[in-house]
């Protein structure tokens, strides 16, 4: 499994932001860097992908997830990600930035938790225009000759281009974040539970924090994800536990205590239940 920290600062194009944007792979990408990047690979930035024409098939976490002209494909640090082989690709922006520029904008954006299970958003025709407008203005600014934009240019691109990728995001299932309390409450409780994902969390425990009684914090994470807080809370340490199978060298054991369980057979016993798969199973089937 390829890491990548480190990587979205030699590929930056901004000197004093980490930020990389580049339009139809006009800019040549280092070509270690890009051999790791057609490789599965453990994001340590967020990566975004907004497909013009065309129809190209990336891996999330395991998961193939094809997109199509006027979406854009999404992935966040810590998910496992690969790019479609091959030296044709279609017209295309590509954007990566580091949480340390993710924190200098002004406004939180509550699709990079993704709600909706979704690492996809479709553009209506209007939103289609401003994104690539945008694109193009963000990769004119960062590779124009001289002397380069302030930082608070390229920051202000950077929120409008953020701030339609969430629009868009809840409007393509019709679900509105300010609109909806519920939804704020699901991805309140997303936020929790990632905050301290190895802490086994209480669901009566995380249901006061966010002042509800536990049955509304089962109704409201039933309703979205379809499973109940404690299988969410299950799917998504065993989700972890599939990744740093991927990219890190830990013994069961190991693995076993780095996710918050005592009991290293229960933690075996809990991923075959979860996977379907034996963690040697598991291992041999996607050994890199």
């Amino acid at each position: 499994m390829q890491k990548t920290e480190g990587m979205i600062n030699r590929m930056k194009h901004h000197h004093r932001l980490d930020i990389t944007v580049n339009e139809d792979c006009k800019i040549e990408v280092p070509p270690d860097i890009l051999e790791q990047l057609l490789k599965p690979h453990k994001l340590s930035f967020y990566y975004f992908v907004f497909l013009d024409q065309g129809s190209e098939t990336y891996k999330i976490d395991l998961q193939d997830i094809t997109i199509s002209g006027s979406q854009l494909i999404f992935g966040v640090p810590n998910q496992v990600f690969c790019n479609p082989a091959g030296n044709h690709h279609h017209p295309n922006y590509k954007i990566g930035f580091d949480e340390s520029t993710l924190a200098l904008l002004p406004n939180p954006f509550p699709f990079l938790l993704d709600p909706l299970n979704t690492n996809t958003i479709t553009f209506d025709a209007d939103a289609k225009v401003r994104v690539k407008s945008i694109f193009s203005n963000l990769f004119q600014l960062l590779h124009m000759k001289g002397r380069q934009p302030k930082t608070e240019i390229i920051l202000a691109h950077l929120n409008t281009l953020l701030t339609e990728f969430n629009s868009a995001y809840f409007e393509q299932s019709d679900q509105a974040a300010a609109a909806n309390p519920k939804l704020n409450k699901y991805i309140a409780f997303k936020l929790a539970v990632e905050t301290h994902l190895t802490d086994q969390h209480d669901v009566h425990t995380i249901a006061q924090k966010l002042g509800m009684t536990t049955s509304t914090l089962y109704g409201i994470v039933k309703e979205f994800s379809g499973v109940s807080p404690k299988e969410w809370m299950t799917n998504r340490l065993m989700l972890e536990a599939q990744r740093k199978l991927q990219y890190s060298g830990f013994s069961v054991k190991e693995l076993a205590y780095e996710l918050g369980f005592n009991d290293p057979d229960y933690f075996s016993r809990l991923f075959k239940k979860s996977t379907g798969k034996s963690i040697s199973a598991f291992l041999a089937e996607h050994h890199d």
